[in-house]
């Protein structure tokens, strides 16, 4: 089930609460989408990154502060004596952007249940507000390869974090070797799993270099046109850019 806003022009193509919580299985890509629907977002008004995760000490927003800050992304992470520790530091200033968002503010969750359950102890203020839980879904990774997988993750992350998802987000990829039938079938994927939950799938995400040769009639939603920015320290990092996305 796709979203009527994905029949809008580009200017106009995706409808966010103010508050953006972005959940799901580990090695999802959670941070990916995160970093980079955050700099695509700029265009409309100020975005705030919240680093909520306290699963994964490698693969985090905070491992790309200065890179979105250079960008013009306000970027919230514990204090610099908690940033290594993976505790569930909920500062004021996580509490601020929730209460009063400047604009947007994208709130980067952990991996899994355990990753969600640090969003219980701000349920009270979410509940209240207008918000979004999207959950990234990555059909080449381990559990997530069924609907009936990824739906039971999903009552799994729900029951931690208190909240109900209310979006998918497809992000289908195999790093390197991600190709036009990956983005196809992740696509479907996603599709079904929204169905299967009744929420919207809100768009889903491909790198620029296989945009060139995708099939876009074929997909009925927007699409995020992603750089790769969490990678091992081995790899460089693409241009993060700010480009439309991008409708059949």
């Amino acid at each position: 089930m796709c979203t009527s806003e994905s029949r809008l022009p580009l200017d106009n193509d995706l409808q966010l609460q103010p508050i953006v919580l972005i959940v799901g299985n580990y090695g999802s890509g959670k941070t990916e989408v995160a970093v980079n629907l955050a700099v695509n977002r700029l265009k409309y008004g100020p975005v705030q990154v919240v680093d909520l995760d306290v699963v994964n000490p490698y693969f985090r927003s905070r491992e790309v502060r200065s890179i979105l800050e250079a960008k013009g992304v306000e970027v919230i992470v514990p204090e610099e004596r908690l940033i290594e520790a993976d505790l569930p530091v909920v500062v004021p200033q996580i509490r601020g952007a929730i209460l009063k968002p400047k604009g947007l503010a994208i709130l980067d969750v952990g991996g899994d249940n355990v990753g969600a359950t640090v969003l219980g102890s701000l349920n009270d203020e979410l509940v209240s507000r207008p918000h979004d839980v999207l959950q990234v879904v990555n059909v080449k990774r381990p559990f997530t390869e069924t609907v009936e997988g990824c739906v039971a993750i999903t009552r799994e992350i729900e029951a931690a974090c208190r909240l109900k998802v209310t979006g998918v987000i497809g992000n289908a990829h195999l790093m390197d070797e991600t190709d036009e039938k990956t983005i196809l079938d992740g696509y479907k994927h996603a599709r079904g799993v929204a169905e299967a939950l009744g929420v919207p799938l809100k768009f889903i995400t491909c790198e620029e270099r296989v945009l060139a040769t995708l099939d876009r009639a074929a997909i009925r939603c927007p699409i995020l046109p992603l750089s790769r920015q969490m990678l091992p320290p081995w790899r460089r990092r693409q241009a993060l850019g700010s480009q439309n996305f991008l409708l059949s």
